[in-house]
């Protein structure tokens, strides 16, 4: 059917404010989104599209804000800067432009084009335009955001804290216990440790505690800290009210978390070690927040006002009462003056995350370790959390991320997390994105950034409708990665983007160019035939990966533990039954050892995977990428994995212990072999 005018002119205003009408899905196969979904969007965007009308005033403010001067440029060393047309003055030849750099030197500049000379100092510059005040970010050369040690190819160990163990421990791993990880592993030779993501929960809310559904991603989770890391006394037994004997916390034996029980339980223990916090210590915590500004203090708020409004059965801040829905309200600043405690509590526990994560990073780098903790950046946050209540319009409003359909999950997905408005970017001079960086490697050596196609597009969905009606949405990919690759270089950190799935266009070679790694997992590693691909044919500007959370560990793929779970779920793949399924696997499993082994000798059985474990490290271990990681549950040969995707109960996700405290795992004989293993293959190759 011809488009009329009307249609034309809505899908212009689409293209205009960064929805794709037109997109391809993973088959390459073109797929069109509807009308109704363009309106919706554009709507939740702030742009009106129900009518002619609507539609054309709507494009007149986007011709308007295009025209408008932005609050930050982002440009590169060694490139004239183009000024926008926005900053020329009317009528007048020559522009005067006044430039202050990081260390305060100003330079003044009578332009004849409206272009700035080439900079070759990363950093942030103050710049004034004819009057016009702004900010010139200056990302660095290319390749200078690797943030690794000369020519080093280093390994080292990816761990779920809560997963961790220690004699007498919590009934969940802490940082006390990844600072213990952190001392096994640097003695084995690691130079890295990715972690999960460790960002801000719910204050005490045991449903919610998957890592990548936080409240905020500018703070921690409270819950991690650990006194005994700062040099601050374990609390007496009498001060406990026989709540948690003379450890914060004592010990559960069990093989499964439960949080539901355990995060309200801390919350508790907590709230009594804050109570018995002496003056000195009290005083120290403060100036230690003093330096964190305003928006920690916001956090501390929001958890003391969701407290507060859960316990009346309030879950969300959008049901608040309405008064408490602005942060800026004076009901809000009344409930703060009334509950000043209860927000020095909430800013105790932010504190002793943040502080105990420091110093556990201080420890790896003590310890020997070229990098430290690889920290983890979630994609986006809960639309009910703290940073969605406090960022307003810097983030996403009635929408939610996302992916599309496509053959494993044709009805696509729906993560129920809001991310940034590429508008709200814009207006807020990228501070949202810059803060956000600057919160995950204030504390480690290195950052993962999950799903990294983000910084170039996500899926949108309406509120209320299926993923299906969703559409994809442009970020201003080359002005996000930019400012990650200098707040990279600023902190002479490492960076590594998850770019697994359909990649955006001119996503890759972007990334490579400023040094940021990319991810090479085992399972994706194929050829066109199928066949596993050999450890020379791995991308070196990568990490090599026996696998991640989501994926089946080595041991669970040979053993064809995740095809029970597939039976058992009723997902076992392209509708095959159990048994034309164990006759693929049998098929994969000898590609697969042909890959790590050359055909060394017959593979082993199915329910003897742990040869096949050790050749999977010593051939990520063989790669040229510049940095090897292997899943604890790969160095330990076990059989379960972390998370299986697409599931919220029916797996038991983000609850698996260690059955033991982790320096006696990796001492048994068999975890030797394969540490050694892997050691081996990264100081040979």
């Amino acid at each position: 059917m011809p488009q009329t005018s009307d249609d034309q002119a809505l899908h212009a205003l689409a293209a205009e404010i960064g929805v794709s009408r037109i997109w391809h899905d993973a088959q390459g196969e073109e797929r069109t989104v509807g009308d109704a979904s363009l309106v919706a969007i554009a709507e939740a965007l702030g742009y009106g599209a129900r009518t002619p009308g609507e539609i054309a005033a709507s494009r007149d403010r986007v011709r308007r804000e295009q025209a408008e001067p932005p609050a930050m440029l982002v440009t590169e060393a060694g490139t004239p800067t183009h000024l926008p047309p926005g900053l020329a003055p009317t009528g007048t030849s020559t522009l005067q432009a006044e430039l202050t750099a990081p260390d305060g030197t100003v330079r003044v500049f009578d332009l004849s084009t409206p272009m700035l000379p080439a900079l070759n100092e990363p950093g942030y510059y103050a710049l004034k335009v004819s009057g016009r005040a702004l900010t010139l970010a200056v990302a660095p050369r290319e390749g200078s955001a690797s943030g690794l040690p000369g020519e080093a190819r280093i390994w080292g160990p990816a761990v779920q804290i809560g997963a961790l163990r220690a004699e007498g421990s919590h009934p969940f791993g802490t940082f006390r216990e990844l600072a213990e990880a952190v001392d096994a592993f640097a003695a084995q030779g690691a130079d890295v440790i990715a972690i999960n993501p460790v960002h801000a929960l719910f204050a005490g809310v045991g449903e919610g505690f998957s890592p990548y559904s936080p409240s905020s991603r500018l703070c921690f989770n409270g819950a991690l800290g650990d006194p005994a890391l700062l040099g601050l006394p374990l609390l007496p037994q009498d001060a406990s009210d026989g709540e948690f004997g003379s450890e914060l916390g004592a010990g559960s034996e069990g093989s499964l978390i439960d949080w539901e029980a355990a995060l309200p339980r801390r919350l508790v223990q907590l709230r009594a070690y804050f109570s018995a916090l002496d003056e000195k210590t009290r005083a120290r915590i403060s100036r230690d927040n003093a330096r964190h500004g305003e928006k920690l203090v916001r956090q501390a708020l929001y958890d003391a006002l969701d407290v507060h409004f859960r316990s009346q059965g309030l879950e969300g801040w959008q049901v608040w009462p309405e008064e408490f829905r602005d942060p800026g309200s004076a009901a809000v600043a009344a409930f703060a003056l009334e509950h000043d405690d209860e927000i020095a509590f909430h800013l105790f526990t932010q504190w002793l995350a943040r502080e105990s994560l420091a110093a556990v990073q201080a420890r790896a780098r003590a310890g020997g370790m070229a990098v430290g903790l690889l920290a983890d950046l979630a994609v986006g946050v809960h639309t009910q959390g703290a940073d969605a209540w406090s960022m307003g319009d810097s983030l996403l409003q009635g929408l939610t991320i996302g992916a599309p359909p496509d053959p494993m999950g044709p009805l696509g997905q729906n993560w129920m997390l809001t991310s940034f408005s590429p508008q709200g970017l814009a207006r807020s001079g990228y501070a949202p994105w810059i803060e956000t960086i600057r919160a995950a490697l204030r504390t480690s050596g290195a950052l993962r950034v999950d799903h990294a196609f983000g910084l170039a597009r996500l899926w949108v969905v309406p509120g209320g409708k299926p993923s299906s009606e969703g559409a994809y949405l442009a970020y201003p990919f080359a002005d996000l990665v930019r400012i990650l690759a200098l707040e990279a270089h600023l902190a002479g950190a490492l960076i590594v983007a998850e770019d697994l799935g359909t990649m955006p266009q001119g996503f890759g070679p972007a990334i490579a160019a400023r040094g940021i790694l990319g991810m090479r997992v085992l399972w994706f590693e194929r050829s066109g035939d199928g066949g596993f691909l050999g450890a020379s044919q791995y991308d070196a500007a990568a990490v090599a990966m026996t696998g991640t959370h989501d994926t089946a560990t080595i041991a669970g793929w040979w053993s064809g533990r995740d095809l029970d779970w597939a039976e058992k779920l009723g997902r076992l793949p392209e509708g095959l039954s159990r048994q034309e399924a164990e006759e693929r696997r049998d098929r994969e499993r000898n590609l697969l050892w042909t890959a790590l082994t050359h055909d060394a000798g017959p593979p082993p059985p199915a329910d003897e995977p742990e040869a096949v474990v050790e050749a999977a490290l010593r051939h990520i271990g063989r790669t040229p990428c510049a940095l090897a990681v292997a899943p604890l549950e790969d160095l330990l040969a076990a059989r379960e994995q972390p998370n299986l995707p697409g599931t919220v109960t029916e797996h038991p996700n983000w609850r698996r212990r260690l059955s033991a405290p982790l320096p006696a795992l990796l001492a048994e004989p068999a975890t030797a072999r394969r540490l050694q293993a892997l050691n081996e293959a990264r100081r040979q190759s």
